[in-house]
């Protein structure tokens, strides 16, 4: 399940410039990639793209923020790094150096977009903030870019729509962590040409990830078996028929599961479920598997979403 990262809104200027459907004729091969968002999501992926040798400009509302941003991307190649050359600490070092070199940061969109390949939004699950994200970057970017969105949630169509290029937009669902989780969930939306998703899902591969294809349903294809999951887990520990540690011990033990439902609530964040759930919810809200649950509600209430607040359904120190 993707992470929610920081909000991203920046005014830009207009411009006259206009994109059309002959850019989606023939698929393009990607190398140059904008992530517009430098929270974990935008951080992973700009590092994996920037490792496999793609030029990367990863962008976000502030220097401190992107400061912040390129710390942990060299941090996590370091250690990717370490492990992957143990033997041969300068093999290490030149990784590090080559990965950052293929790096670049900026706090204006409209001034990298023009001569990108790709888009890749990882910004705050709000799809008003999205959808004037695309809208203005529509404005700069050139004809033959696509535009993706990282969303687990919101349906990429209603982003779509909000640009000229519904042809040339797609998603790329990644997975936290990015450098550490295989799988991506390439979204193909009514009007998504087929160009454009042979494009992604070459792209994906490029990366080294497994890409997945999925049409543009609530929840893509992992969120939406999962959440129904988490949500029944919660309604079961609701109607008293058992302990949520007896719960996610048996999930672990009788399913394999590397983490029971519980565990993985609190290491998602129950405010990140919850804002999934109540967005389905006002979708569909006549499907069992969408309904709100006391528990979550009031939890979430309290601010104790899990491990980032301290407290959730388990306590940290």
């Amino acid at each position: 399940m993707a992470f929610v990262t920081r909000q991203f809104a920046r005014s830009m200027a207009s411009s006259s410039s206009a994109t059309g459907p002959s850019a989606s004729a023939k698929k393009i091969l990607i190398k140059h990639v904008t992530v517009i968002g430098g929270g974990l999501m935008g951080a992973g992926v700009s590092q994996v793209a920037a490792t496999t040798g793609h030029t990367v400009v990863l962008v976000d509302q502030s220097d401190e923020i992107l400061a912040k941003s390129k710390k942990g991307i060299e941090e996590s190649i370091r250690r990717v790094a370490k492990k992957k050359f143990a033997d041969n600490p300068q093999a290490g070092d030149d990784l590090v150096k080559k990965t950052m070199a293929n790096i670049s940061f900026s706090t204006d969109a409209a001034s990298v977009v023009h001569s990108t390949d790709l888009v890749i939004e990882a910004i705050v699950e709000n799809l008003k903030l999205k959808n004037e994200l695309f809208q203005r970057l529509d404005k700069f970017a050139a004809e033959h870019t696509i535009f993706a969105s990282n969303t687990s949630s919101l349906q990429i169509t209603e982003l779509a729509n909000s640009t000229t290029r519904q042809d040339r937009f797609g998603g790329l669902h990644f997975f936290n962590p990015v450098p550490m989780m295989k799988l991506v969930e390439v979204i193909k939306t009514p009007m998504t040409s087929q160009k454009t998703f042979e494009s992604l899902t070459d792209f994906s591969k490029a990366l080294g990830k497994n890409p997945v294809s999925c049409k543009d349903s609530p929840g893509f294809i992992v969120n939406r078996l999962l959440v129904p999951y988490l949500m029944e887990a919660i309604r079961m520990l609701e109607r008293g028929e058992a302990s949520k540690e007896d719960i996610d011990t048996a999930m672990k033990l009788g399913a394999g599961y590397p983490m029971g439902p519980f565990e993985l609530l609190d290491y998602v964040g129950l405010d990140t479920t919850k804002f999934i759930v109540d967005g389905w919810h006002e979708m569909d809200s006549k499907n069992p598997l969408f309904q709100p649950t006391q528990v979550l509600n009031k939890l979430v209430q309290e601010k104790k979403f899990g491990r980032k607040t301290g407290e959730g359904f388990y306590k940290y120190k």
